[in-house]
């Protein structure tokens, strides 16, 4: 009898220890999100499910062009990628994209280029859009959507608060036949 109840509570405590692992791995480490909607495409599509690195900014800085999730105004979480860091200044000219003068090639576009009508991105710089200055302010990023036409992203919302980032995403695991990571 005693030898069916210690192995009873030997198992009540392994289960007990991994359900305490998944919950800190899921709320402070790793965290799954759905792609909802088609702001990036042809990158990530609909319905895409993805692993979300909570870790990441905890340690390191966002860089440009990492995809990361955040808390968008709307109550809602969004996902798009890193085009200004704090102090650039960002313009778009021709469907050429300039970080402080300087042309920058977006190479996870290409593609998609090649079959748009006319420009992928409309033109316009920072000082145009709800940011209203002449850099992304300290502390802030300025994100896009890779579908440019049909995103709303920094370009209509404004800068995202650093605070405000959940974390850098790479991982697509679903569907199964699709699994990747994504590449700058």
């Amino acid at each position: 009898m005693t030898k069916k109840k210690n192995e009873l509570w030997e198992w009540v405590k392994a289960l007990l220890i991994a359900i305490a692992l998944a919950a800190v791995i899921r709320y402070f480490l790793f965290a799954p999100i759905i792609v909802d909607g088609l702001s990036m495409m042809p990158t990530l599509k609909h319905q895409d499910r993805m692993i979300v690195n909570k870790l990441s900014y905890e340690i390191g800085e966002p860089e440009r062009f990492d995809i990361i999730v955040f808390h968008a105004p709307e109550e809602k979480d969004y996902i798009k990628r890193v085009i200004g860091l704090p102090g650039d200044h960002i313009e778009y000219r021709d469907d050429t994209l300039y970080v402080n003068g300087e042309a920058y090639e977006e190479p996870y576009l290409a593609d998609y280029k090649k079959q748009a009508e006319g420009p992928l991105t409309d033109s316009f710089s920072l000082e145009e859009t709800p940011v209203g200055s002449l850099t992304v302010p300290e502390g802030e990023l300025f994100v896009m959507g890779d579908n440019r036409r049909f995103s709303k992203d920094s370009r209509h919302i404004g800068t995202i608060s650093m605070d405000k980032i959940i974390g850098k995403t790479s991982i697509v695991y679903w569907p199964l036949n699709d699994a990747h990571i994504v590449k700058k």
